[in-house]
């Protein structure tokens, strides 16, 4: 049997799906040479009746089934991120609700997690007194569920900051009353284009030594860092500045087998949206590392690499569409429907690469039910077998 998937010179060409899954089974105990967590999607509700710019409608039993599934694997779920649509269909209600519930179901089921704060609350021009103070209302939340807070990067900040000496005043204040360690979050404006100069200038390498000095003052109160720049060289070399026992979490969707896998003098751990779609293949490549084995580790994990530069190709921040479809090909959702309506923010022949490149790594546990679904979204757009 075969579809006929869309190219991107938009003719149709037969693909023959595999039949035979990738066969991970759950190992609920935790990774030992990395700390690694998902950065995992929400589910929407599809039958809300909303439209684009209304509050998001989640379905919380779906959205938490799939933070199990990442458990019972041994990965750390990295909640109300950018993949969960953060700032992008999820606002700051929907996010504050999944911190709680999500938390919640980590300390059930004894997962690790660790949870976004930002300022998103904040919908229009900000003093940097109400950025810090939203900052500072969003760790609170997040302290009190119990999960690891994540400070990430804030449109609002980048919209208000006049320099480098802003980003030092609001990190170094909110670092100053954390109550446990944190993980910094740079975002690069691929990701978000509100984020264009991040740290007080659009000169990377200006921008990275703010970066380290907002680190070096508060070194106690620092986990780690993760870094979204999609440039393996600069995160190799910020990496090894980093002061002792600050981790560096790789967030490059690019390059992750070969920054995980590390050099001599050392490696990054990973918070990544595609081990989200990823989850039992990375899991099984972190367990193969664990042995000590790199170039077992690297012969599983490099062929994912196509899959995610195909998802987080330009414009990126869509990438969550893909990590959607793949989700609900594998049957860990009934339906193909995101919150804001961003199933519709990438093309057919974009989606059916995606398929055919997860079909190819034999990431669907049931391929037959994957191409049957796959079938009946080409049938939507007129494409019939």
């Amino acid at each position: 049997m075969t579809i006929r998937l869309p190219g991107a010179d938009g003719r149709l060409r037969a693909y023959e799906p595999r039949t035979d899954p990738l066969a991970v089974l759950p190992d609920g105990a935790p990774l030992v040479s990395r700390t690694v967590y998902s950065a995992a999607h929400v589910v929407a509700d599809p039958y809300a009746d909303v439209s684009p710019g209304d509050p998001a409608a989640v379905d919380w039993d779906a959205t938490l089934a799939f933070r199990r599934h990442l458990w019972s694997h041994g990965l750390g779920v990295a909640e109300a991120m950018d993949t969960a649509q953060r700032g992008m269909g999820l606002d700051w209600a929907g996010a504050s609700e999944l911190v709680r519930r999500s938390a919640a179901e980590a300390r059930a089921t004894g997962g690790a997690i660790a949870c976004g704060v930002g300022t998103d609350q904040l919908t229009g021009p900000a003093s940097l007194a109400e950025v810090r103070a939203a900052y500072e209302e969003q760790l609170a939340l997040v302290e009190e569920s119990g999960a690891r807070a994540i400070l990430m990067a804030s449109r609002a900040l980048a919209a208000t900051a006049a320099g480098p000496e802003d980003y030092l005043d609001v990190y170094g204040h909110l670092l100053r009353q954390a109550a446990e360690p944190v993980i910094l979050h740079w975002l690069g404006p691929m990701f978000d284009p509100a984020l264009e100069g991040y740290w007080g200038s659009g000169d990377l390498d200006a921008a990275t030594e703010v970066f380290l000095e907002v680190i070096a003052a508060h070194p106690d109160k620092v986990d780690g860092v993760k870094v979204s720049l999609l440039d393996a060289r600069r995160e190799v070399g910020l990496r090894r500045r980093l002061p002792d026992g600050v981790r560096c979490y790789t967030g490059d969707d690019f390059n992750y087998p070969e920054l995980i896998a590390g050099d001599e003098q050392g490696f990054s751990h990973a918070l990544l949206g595609i081990f989200d779609p990823l989850g039992p293949a990375a899991a099984r490549a972190v367990r193969v590392l664990d042995t000590g084995d790199v170039k077992g580790f690297r012969e599983l994990l490099d062929p994912t690499v196509e899959l995610s530069r195909h998802l987080f190709q330009h414009p990126t921040r869509f990438y969550k569409t893909g990590v959607v479809l793949l989700a609900w090909l594998a049957g860990h959702q009934e339906h193909f429907t995101m919150v804001g309506g961003l199933q519709s923010a990438r093309s057919l022949p974009h989606l059916a690469r995606a398929y055919e490149l997860a079909d190819g790594l034999g990431l669907f546990p049931d391929p037959g039910r994957a191409e049957t679904r796959m079938r009946s979204l080409l049938a939507v757009y007129g494409v019939t077998s």
